[in-house]
């Protein structure tokens, strides 16, 4: 008997498991599965919670109902990867041997990289939403906070949805409208980026969103430390931003265990071939999702595609055929606007986010690079798909792995 390990069952180890448990003969090949963590967040969850978007009853549930039947289900932490000799060591002691590997352990938010921020005003006058923790303190906040000035940060890239910090600060404006107290709050959107987004074409969209809604925007801010005492954050160059609520993307790092394993680059992400998604180390170790160092966007839909991508790889891995180097770094976002409206952003490693229309060629329905009430449908709609689809193994229908250039006024990326 062959064994498949797969570590992590967040949204890329829990896809894999269901995408692989019926394309693997179960008479030569067990499947197991490893994670320390009995609840499985829908992380795109995180940034309604804070504005009573959501409840914190829809954003979490039982993980293992999400794993399927046939698939070994080890509830532990991972301590060590020992590639030289095909094995994992878990906390309790045990080993566990394979003969393919995937890496599937996501990135974690670091907020002690950065001197003062994890400090004592950590989730009082601080706060973070990407973890249920910081999502959930932060509303509490939020629902008492009168106003002031609001500092929406991004520390450094690459982070887990590059979009998510936007959409927050364009959630804020419409929340505090609704409350009847905007005029009371100041909203700054902070990026050590030269612009509001990693990519030119949809940075001119979306910069001109934030002036719309009367958010300032200081880029280029590569932040040095948080004075929590002054209350304010302060980059290499000196340059200061007040605040009286910080609402901070922390540094994002890989799991630990990369690092103790020494499979990790500086910030502790595996070096993964970017057509192939395999190690670029160790032929039998496949990567997926946040724990690579790939070149694209840190999403759920980018997970999503490079699963069905893997899957092959996988398969043609183990019946000894060369890889097909076919992920082309496909990231589709919804970007939450505000006031019920959202943006729809489709692109890859080549090619800039374009206008046009989504899944259909000149039909749509959805509109890309365009607010509309029809994407923030498509917005909410994710998270039934989320949890009775994607985590399932179960394709969307029309959306292809790989970007479809159909219908799209293309531009490549210099």
């Amino acid at each position: 008997m062959k064994n498949l390990l797969i570590l992590g069952a967040g949204t890329s180890g829990t896809m894999m498991a269901n995408h692989l448990v019926s394309k693997l003969p179960k008479s030569e090949w067990q499947i197991s599965i490893v994670d320390q963590y009995k609840t499985h967040y829908y992380q795109p969850g995180f940034l309604f919670l804070p504005f009573d978007i959501y409840t914190t009853k829809q954003v979490k549930k039982n993980g293992k109902k999400f794993i399927p039947k046939g698939v070994n289900y080890v509830q532990e932490e991972i301590e060590l990867i020992r590639p030289e000799a095909n094995e994992v060591d878990l906390k309790n002691g045990q080993t566990m041997a394979y003969d393919v590997l995937i890496i599937a352990t996501g990135s974690k938010i670091v907020p002690e990289e950065i001197e003062g921020m994890s400090g004592p005003e950590w989730h009082k006058s601080i706060f973070d939403f990407y973890t249920y923790e910081g999502a959930k303190a932060l509303r509490n906040k939020l629902r008492e906070w009168e106003g002031g000035k609001l500092v929406v940060h991004i520390t450094e890239m690459p982070i887990k949805c590059p979009v998510a910090p936007l959409e927050f600060a364009f959630l804020a404006d419409s929340y505090f409208k609704n409350k009847g107290m905007r005029d009371k709050v100041d909203i700054t959107f902070v990026t050590p980026l030269g612009g509001a987004f990693t990519k030119p074409r949809a940075t001119k969209t979306l910069h001109y969103l934030l002036e719309e809604k009367a958010i300032k925007e200081v880029t280029d801010f590569n932040i040095e430390r948080v004075d929590y005492e002054n209350n304010k954050i302060i980059d290499y160059a000196d340059q200061e931003v007040s605040y009286d609520l910080l609402v901070t993307v922390p540094t994002n790092m890989g799991d630990p265990v990369i690092e103790r394993s020494g499979l990790g680059d500086d910030l502790n992400f595996v070096p993964t071939d970017k057509a192939t998604l395999q190690s670029q180390e160790h032929e039998n170790i496949f990567v997926i999702g946040d724990a690579s160092n790939i070149p694209a966007s840190k999403a759920g839909s980018v997970a999503h595609f490079e699963a069905e991508i893997l899957t092959e790889n996988i398969l043609r891995y183990i019946e000894g055929e060369p890889l097909k180097e076919e992920f082309d770094g496909h990231a589709n976002c919804f970007i939450e606007t505000g006031n019920g409206k959202a943006l729809l952003i489709d692109f890859n490693y080549t090619h800039e986010p374009v206008e046009g229309t989504f899944p259909f060629p000149g039909v749509g329905p959805l509109s890309l690079l365009k607010e509309s009430r029809t994407n923030h449908m498509g917005k909410m709609a994710f998270r039934w798909i989320y949890w009775n689809m994607l985590l399932k193994g179960i394709n969307i229908p029309f959306v292809s792995a790989t970007m479809n250039e159909k219908g799209k006024k293309l531009e490549e990326v210099s």
